[in-house]
């Protein structure tokens, strides 16, 4: 009986030796013959976005793009700009996350362009957050800087958060000296929420950063390794904890486009911040079950002693309506901070993914999205 051959589908190798592309055609393995030709691989349409083998990868640069047209090539321009003079295998992933403009077909020429451009299309809007998560779990490079697409971070700062990085720390973050082009009422707010979240949560989050620095592939793991839904990295990379330092810069102003964040997202991010780190919203609202309670107590008090002592009672309303209001405010603020947690503690329980991938050039996307 002759040898039996069978068909597989390429997976994806080391370096060293060929990659397959996810779009490709299966091929067949084991001995051929002039009756069972063994591969049609010819036969497949050319890939516009082939996938090369490409070596280790040093520096991967995530970028998440939400209606970003504008930016994109001036942001593609300036990272080469800085990145190129480096001397390092660089990769740049784009997480296209339901933009309503032309990012995509932007974004789609470049990856055409250029081998080091990857792309990755979520299904529909997912969130900064959840676009950047994509991004770092897709990333293949010892060391990983994230940074929006609206230049208001510098590019050019990019070698210094890496060589600041090479000196042995895990996480360099950018930290903002000034902020230009933002209003007085978000830059009150900003630094009112950096303060606050300082002081409730147990673990160190630095103030005036967002999600602009460097991290190692070691803290990228650790990242995977914390799949709850509401995302808040810039935390999360504190809890984490090694060596962390930061670099110092002045914020510009947005280069084009509009923010995607608005005052509800903000407050959002605010609020997945808080209850991910602290429960200082539980005890506050079990304090003020106690404080209502206790003047409560005290109307009582003061209604048996007029009542009963100098008979200057005048029977109405106002006094029990106060109080009814005064308590069922309280119980209402109390349901609705323990509703936020158990809200948040349902989205984990549900194991839905955190996000769906359509479309990618990257080798080995994620199966289902990321749960």
């Amino acid at each position: 009986m002759p040898p039996a051959w069978r068909c597989a589908t390429p997976a994806r190798t080391s370096s060293s030796t060929t990659c397959s592309s996810a779009r490709s055609i299966p091929t067949c393995t084991g001995p051929t013959s002039s009756a069972a030709p063994c591969s049609t691989a010819t036969a497949s349409p050319p890939d516009p976005f082939p996938l090369p083998c490409h070596p280790p990868v040093d520096l991967s640069v995530v970028i998440p793009i939400y209606n970003e047209a504008a930016n994109i090539p001036a942001l593609y321009q300036r990272l080469r700009g800085v990145i190129d003079p480096m001397g390092v295998r660089c990769e740049f992933i784009f997480i296209n996350d339901g933009s309503r403009d032309n990012s995509l077909a932007l974004i789609l020429a470049l990856a055409a362009q250029h081998p080091d451009v990857r792309f990755i299309d979520l299904s529909r809007n997912f969130g900064h957050q959840i676009a950047v998560t994509a991004g770092l779990d897709l990333s293949q490079g010892q060391a990983v800087a994230i940074i929006d697409a609206d230049l208001q971070d510098p590019p050019e700062l990019i070698p210094e958060l890496y060589r600041k990085m090479r000196e042995g720390y895990e996480v360099v973050y950018a930290k903002r000296r000034r902020r230009e082009g933002e209003s007085a009422m978000k830059l009150f707010t900003a630094k009112l929420f950096y303060r606050i979240l300082a002081k409730i949560t147990n673990v160190s989050i630095p103030v005036d950063t967002g999600d602009f620095r460097i991290i190692s592939r070691k803290v990228v793991q650790a990242l995977k390794q914390m799949p709850e839904q509401n995302k808040f990295l810039r935390g999360q990379i504190s809890w984490i904890g090694y060596r962390q330092t930061y670099v110092e810069y002045d914020r510009a102003q947005r280069a084009g486009g509009e923010t995607g964040y608005t005052y509800r997202k903000m407050l959002r991010l605010a609020l997945d911040g808080i209850t991910a780190f602290s429960d200082v919203p539980l005890k506050a609202a079990t304090l003020m079950g106690f404080g209502a309670t206790g003047i409560a107590f005290l109307v009582l008090l003061y209604t048996l002693y007029e009542r009963f002592i100098t008979r200057d009672y005048q029977p109405g309303w106002a006094s029990l309506m106060v109080s009814i209001l005064f308590l069922g405010g309280v119980q209402l603020i109390a349901v609705g901070v323990i509703g936020e947690y158990l809200a948040r503690l349902g989205a984990n329980v549900r194991h839905r993914p955190l996000y769906i991938i359509s479309d990618t050039n990257i080798t080995e996307p994620a199966p289902a999205g990321r749960g």
